[in-house]
Formats: structure tokens, C-alpha cells, sequence
């Protein structure tokens, strides 16, 4: 049998959550749930439709690989994918599948604010077996196809400041990459 690590990036409000959260009752229920900072506080996760469930919360200390060659699930679901300590732990995901016949289903954002990469999702993209476009379209202002995720603060695009600001006071939204890179939120 062939295992695999899957990615599904995208962008914010295309559902990442959710088809994490229903990848693992389709499979289940029996595997193993990670996150890191979700919305919904340490150890859960959730998504913006009112789903939830609890998870183990990824640390940067903690080795993945040698978690789950203890525990032995049948799948691991690990959402918010892109706050992972990079390269590392998206490492001990691949890891996980070729030493351990795990299968792993990795969700979360593709880039930051700025248009950029996370070092975790950019890993993710170099080791996975496959990468699969989110069934949800999420649409810019324009109607075009959003794929940037922009911070807005008092209705104007932010350029700057830390990639995660934990209890900032911005907005977020989805822009198409005209507008994203026009700075026209």
C-alpha cells in the first residue's frame, strides 16, 4: 500500500477547517488531530461554520515523528499547517508517511499578508506527493478569483508588521492578485 502526504493550501475562507474536520470523521474518526494557533484557542480545532473539535496542539519543541511512531494512528489530520516549525516538523510529517505508512492530510494557508510564502507551507509544497486545490472558491471584491490573503487596518492594505500578530486589531480579507498587489482592499 502506497501512503501519502497531501497539502491543501489556499487561501483564508476556502474551508480549510471544515475539510479537515470532515476528512477526519469520513476516515473515522480513529486518527490523529493536530493544530497550531487556531482561531478557536490552543487544542482545537475550528472552523468559521461553527465546527470544531479537539486536537493536539503543535509546539515548536515538540518532534512530531516521534509522537506518532509512539501513538500509531491509522491518519494523521494536522490543520493551520503553516505556523509549523519549518522545515522541521514538516519534515517528521513526511517522515511519518515513508517510515511509519501514515497517511497525512495537511491543511492551511498558502501565503501570508504579504504575498509570501510560509517557510511551513513552502516545505510542505517541495515534499508533498500531492497538492489539491480547495473545492471552495473564494472570491475578491472584484468577483475574480481571490488567491492573496491581505491585512487591513481602518480600510487601507497593511505591508508590514509580524506575519502572525496574535489579538491584532486588523481585518482580513481575500484579494485576487491584480488587486493584492495594487494595495486595493
Amino acid at each position: 500500500m502506497s501512503y501519502e502526504l497531501v497539502a491543501y493550501l489556499g487561501v483564508m475562507d476556502a474551508g480549510k477547517s471544515t475539510l479537515a474536520l470532515q476528512f477526519h470523521h469520513s476516515l473515522g474518526g480513529e486518527g490523529i488531530l493536530y493544530t497550531c494557533m487556531d482561531r478557536g484557542g490552543s487544542g482545537v480545532i475550528s472552523s468559521r461554520l461553527g465546527l470544531a473539535h479537539e486536537a493536539r496542539e503543535v509546539t515548536p519543541d515538540i518532534d512530531l515523528y516521534d509522537e506518532l511512531a509512539e501513538l500509531k494512528p491509522p491518519y494523521v489530520v494536522v490543520d493551520e499547517v503553516q505556523f509549523l516549525t519549518a522545515p522541521k516538523q514538516v519534515n517528521h510529517l513526511a517522515d511519518a508517511v515513508d517510515g511509519l505508512g501514515l497517511d497525512v492530510y495537511a491543511f492551511g494557508l498558502r501565503t501570508d499578508f504579504l504575498g509570501r510564502l510560509f517557510p511551513a507551507s513552502q516545505r510542505l509544497l517541495e515534499l508533498a506527493d500531492r497538492v489539491e486545490e480547495l473545492p471552495v472558491r473564494v472570491n475578491c471584491w472584484c468577483g475574480a478569483r481571490g488567491t492573496h490573503n491581505a491585512r487591513v487596518r481602518d480600510g487601507v492594505m497593511v505591508f508590514s508588521g509580524d506575519v502572525v500578530e496574535v489579538g491584532d486589531m486588523d481585518t482580513y480579507t481575500v484579494l485576487c492578485r491584480r488587486h493584492h498587489r495594487a494595495g486595493l482592499a
